[in-house]
């Protein structure tokens, strides 16, 4: 058998299609026979083909090894090899290369390996002898198949096309989030530019358009058709000097998004909604309520007005029939009310758990800030504190760490606002809380994957002489995914799982060849090959010399 080998990347220039450079496809190649390989690379005009042959494989362990290594394009592989047959190692493509084209090749004309090869979605299945000719005509079906995909990836107009056709409803989208409050204030901006929406910053308000319908349309809060006439009723309609106004669906409501010139505009914003009221009724035919909720500095604040635009519209049963609601009026108390919100503790949550001591430095003075800005008094902000607390205890419980390792020894659960003399102690006591939290986390994650992968490498020194060993049967030993712990383990050993079974294995044997006189075969199975010839191309392949001569050396 040939030794497995692979090539650089590249080689010759690229095509050009269609107005696109087109880059070369890597192949690998696998057969046990050197000769097949041989003639396949020698008579294949790869570069005018459009390909690139990267590698080589007299087996289908070694091609499976050299496919996470050199991610071909396309795979040639027969289907009668040793140690692992094509069929097999295409089952293993399949799932670590979903987008390989696979070309079986085989000298058996059987029906079952070919409905097997199809099954598991091979390009192409080629009998043997392999006619150069035949090959190079399938080569180029399957670069066909090759560039339709990749064209149709680079195709940007067509993707500009799918995502503008997309963006009403990313839009409609973005509203939703943004008024429930389930966007972060750094995403607002953001998202809004993706999507192509002026939202600047400044001072907004939100009112919500409740339709109470006249006849026989019944329940205004279901009928789409009449929220969509009441949207573009107000989109249409509504005009106010100094004011910019968005109007999108909110629930069983018309939310209008203002954004004002002044504070002063707040009062004139409610005289131009009732207007619209009136107005309503002769166009529509429906009777107009609105709510209206404080104003908020910036589009990030949003979900807050209209939590106060809803509450005003709670009240609409007891004002008499009034066609326009402020919270205000009702609430004057309401821009005082302060509340650690869900948005709050997601915010906190992900910066201690996953940010940097900057991030949760900064998320820590906007909560502040925040505090500051209500005018509270300190006494005022206790409620506010213990919620604050009460997320940073779940944090520090649900990540394995001691309470009194964040808060200190006599920490009994509860801290009273009374231990503060001003909000800037409060803040630099919060501050420092967090900070020793997201420390202690990080060093959790970091102490838990050393012992997963210690929990590993000890299972491996226990198992490496069964055969069967794998990372399928050593994770349901310590309970995780194959995926999550073959990241985990190459990150923090350097090597995938495989490589560092395969050195396990070598480094025993080579100890067994220097430290006894044991039959080469006996200690194959010694180290976990059932097949001494396997055994002794795996260990040629690691020391460059057979496990005889690697003994025989020892003793010369």
């Amino acid at each position: 058998m040939g030794k497995a080998h692979y090539t650089a990347q590249g080689g010759g220039c690229p095509r050009r299609k269609g107005g696109f450079h087109m880059e070369e496809y890597r192949v690998l190649l696998a057969d046990d026979e050197e000769e097949i390989r041989v003639g396949i690379s020698r008579k294949i005009d790869w570069p005018g083909l459009g390909f690139v042959l990267v590698g080589e494989a007299g087996n289908g362990e070694e091609a499976l090894e050299l496919a996470e290594q050199l991610h071909p394009d396309v795979v040639l592989t027969d289907i009668k090899m040793p140690f692992m047959d094509g069929l097999e190692l295409c089952r293993h493509l399949r799932q670590s290369l979903p987008g390989a084209q696979l070309v079986v090749f085989s000298g058996f004309d059987d029906f079952e390996y070919a409905r097997q090869a199809v099954g598991m979605g091979v390009s192409e299945y080629i009998l043997k002898p392999i006619n150069a000719a035949e090959l190079m005509e399938v080569l180029a079906k399957v670069r066909g198949q090759l560039d339709r995909q990749r064209l149709e990836r680079r195709d940007m107009e067509a993707l500009r096309r799918r995502y503008e056709e997309s963006l009403p409803l990313l839009r409609e989208l973005f509203y939703t989030r943004l008024l429930s409050g389930q966007l972060r204030p750094d995403q607002v901006q953001d998202r809004a530019g993706r999507y192509e929406i002026d939202l600047p910053g400044g001072l907004w308000t939100a009112a919500l358009v409740h339709a109470d319908p006249a006849g026989e349309m019944g329940d205004a809060g279901r009928d789409e058709l009449l929220l969509l006439s009441v949207k573009s009723f107000l989109e249409e309609h509504f005009s106010l000097a100094g004011c910019r106004a968005r109007v999108v669906l909110c629930g069983d409501t018309v939310a209008l998004l203002v954004q004002l010139s002044g504070e002063d505009r707040v009062y004139p914003l409610l005289e131009e909604l009732d207007r619209l009221s009136l107005l309503a009724r002769s166009y529509l035919g429906t009777h107009l309520v609105a709510g209206v909720g404080l104003a908020c500095q910036g589009p990030e604040e949003l979900h807050r007005c209209v939590e106060g635009a809803r509450s005003a519209l709670d009240y609409r049963a007891l004002t008499g029939g009034g066609r326009v609601i402020y919270i205000g009026d009702l609430e004057p108390q309401s821009s005082a009310v302060l509340s650690f919100e869900e948005e709050d503790q997601r915010a906190l949550s992900a910066a201690v758990k996953l940010g940097t001591p900057e991030q949760v430095e900064r998320v820590v003075r906007g909560l502040m800030e925040r505090l500051s800005q209500t005018g509270l008094s300190l006494s005022q902000c206790h409620l506010f504190l213990l919620e604050v607390v009460t997320c940073l205890v779940r944090l520090t419980r649900s990540g394995g760490v001691a309470v009194e390792e964040v808060f200190g020894s006599n920490f009994t659960g509860a801290v009273s606002i009374s231990d503060f003399s001003s909000l800037e102690e409060l803040g630099r006591w919060l501050g420092e809380r967090c900070l020793k939290l997201h420390d202690l986390l990080g060093r959790q994650r970091t102490d838990s994957a050393w012992r997963l992968v210690e929990q590993a490498k000890e299972y491996i020194a226990g198992h490496y002489t069964d055969e069967r060993l794998s990372v399928e049967s050593l994770c349901a030993h310590i309970h995780l995914s194959p995926t999550y712990f073959s990241t985990l383990f190459k990150r923090e050993v350097g090597m995938s799982f495989t490589a560092y079974v395969t050195q396990v294995r070598m480094d025993e044997a080579a100890r067994l060849l220097r430290e006894s006189d044991e039959k080469t075969y006996r200690i194959a199975e010694r180290t976990g090959y059932s097949d001494p010839n396997y055994f002794s191309y795996v260990f040629k392949r690691r020391y460059g010399v057979s496990p005889s001569k690697f003994r025989s050396g020892l003793k010369g």
